[in-house]
C-alpha cells in the first residue's frame, strides 16, 4: 500500500486525540475500521506508528517522523486545494451572483464572510428567515442558491424538491443566565435546578419546543412558561433577571449574562448547509461545505464559554464538521 495524504490525516488525528476511540469519533469511522487502517499504515511503513494500550495511543519514533512531515504536507495540500478552488471559482463566477439564505444559526454571518473570501468576484446577496421550511422551499424553487440553517438535533431540514442537506456540526444547547444568578459561574447546571424559571426560546418551525418540554419532563418538572423572542430581547430579559434563555453556545461574551452548559446535554442544535441537487457546480458545493465548516470552527474559537466547555469535556481537538 502506498502512503497517501488521507493516511497522514489519520495519523495526525490519532496523535491529536490521544486515542483510537476518540480519533474514530472525530473522523466519523468505526473503531475497528480505524484500527485496520492504522495496521495497514504500519505495514506500509515497516513498523508501528503508535504504541497503543489501555492508556491511549502515543507516537513511536517512526510516528514522530511521520507527524513532522504530516504537519508540513497537510497544511500545504489544504492551501493548494483552497487556492485552486478560489482560482477556478473566480474565473467561473467573474461578474456572477450567489444568493445565500440563513435561518436559526449563530454562524450565518461568518459563513457569508467565508464565502466572500472563497469566491472573489462573485456578488453575494443574503436573506434571513426564521423558517427553515421557507428557505428549503426557496432553494427548491431556485430563489436561493445555498442556505445555512439551524434545527433541533432531533430533526433535520425538510428534503423539499431535491434539496441536498449536509450536516456541518451539532452543538449542545446552553442556558443564558443573569450574571448574578447562583448558577451563572458553574461549569454546568442540571435542568431541574431551573424548574421555577420562565424560559425564552428563539422563533422557528422545528420540534425544539417539544423536545425542551420532553427534556423537562425527564428532569421531573413541567416548565412554568415558554416565551419566544429574538436574541436582543432575550438578552435584555435575562440580564434583568426575568427569564432564562435557551441559546446556541456560539456566543461572544455579553455584559451582564453568562452562557452555561446544561448538565448531560439534554438538548442539542445542528447546523446544515444545503442547495438544490444539480443547481450548484461541484466546486461551489465544496466551497459552501468548507465555508460552513470553517465558520463553525471560527465561532467555537471565538466563544469563550463554549471553547472552555469543549476543553473540559475533551473535545477541544475534535474537528467540528460531521459529514
Amino acid at each position: 500500500m502506498d502512503l497517501e495524504l488521507r493516511h497522514l490525516r489519520v495519523v495526525a488525528t490519532v496523535a491529536e486525540c490521544g486515542s483510537v476511540t476518540k480519533a474514530a469519533a472525530a473522523l466519523g469511522l468505526a473503531q475497528p475500521a480505524l484500527t485496520a487502517q492504522l495496521n495497514r499504515i504500519d505495514r506500509s511503513l515497516g513498523g508501528p506508528v503508535f504504541v497503543r494500550d489501555r492508556t491511549g495511543s502515543r507516537p513511536t519514533a517512526l510516528g514522530e517522523l511521520v507527524l513532522r512531515h504530516a504537519r508540513v504536507l497537510l497544511p500545504a495540500m489544504d492551501a493548494l486545494v483552497d487556492d485552486a478552488r478560489r482560482l477556478v471559482n473566480a474565473r467561473a463566477r467573474a461578474g456572477s451572483a450567489l444568493r445565500v439564505g440563513t435561518a436559526n444559526t449563530a454562524v450565518g454571518g461568518l459563513f457569508v464572510n467565508r464565502l466572500h473570501a472563497a469566491l472573489p468576484g462573485t456578488t453575494l446577496t443574503t436573506s434571513m428567515s426564521w423558517s427553515v421550511g421557507d428557505l428549503a422551499a426557496d432553494l427548491a424553487a431556485g430563489a436561493l442558491d445555498v442556505a445555512l440553517v439551524g434545527v433541533c438535533a432531533d430533526a433535520a431540514p425538510p428534503p423539499t424538491g431535491g434539496v441536498v442537506w449536509t450536516r456541518v456540526a451539532t452543538d449542545p444547547v446552553f442556558v443564558l443566565l443573569a450574571e448574578e444568578h447562583p448558577h451563572a459561574t458553574h461549569d454546568a447546571v442540571p435542568l431541574a435546578e431551573l424548574a421555577d424559571a420562565h424560559w425564552l426560546t428563539g422563533p422557528g418551525d422545528d420540534c425544539f419546543d417539544r423536545c425542551f418540554v420532553a427534556a423537562c419532563a425527564r428532569a421531573g418538572f413541567t416548565p412554568r412558561g415558554i416565551g419566544t423572542t429574538e436574541r436582543a430581547s432575550a438578552v435584555e430579559q435575562v440580564r434583568g433577571g426575568h427569564a432564562v434563555g435557551l441559546v446556541q453556545p456560539l456566543l461572544l461574551d455579553l455584559p451582564g449574562v453568562w452562557a452555561v452548559p446544561i448538565a448531560g446535554e439534554p438538548l442539542r442544535w445542528s447546523h446544515y448547509v444545503g442547495w438544490r441537487d444539480g443547481a450548484l457546480p461541484v466546486a461551489d458545493a465544496a466551497v459552501a461545505e468548507d465555508a460552513a465548516a470553517a465558520a463553525h470552527a471560527e465561532a467555537v474559537r471565538r466563544s469563550p464559554c463554549y471553547h472552555a466547555y469543549r476543553e473540559r469535556s475533551g473535545r477541544a481537538g475534535a474537528p467540528p464538521i460531521a459529514r
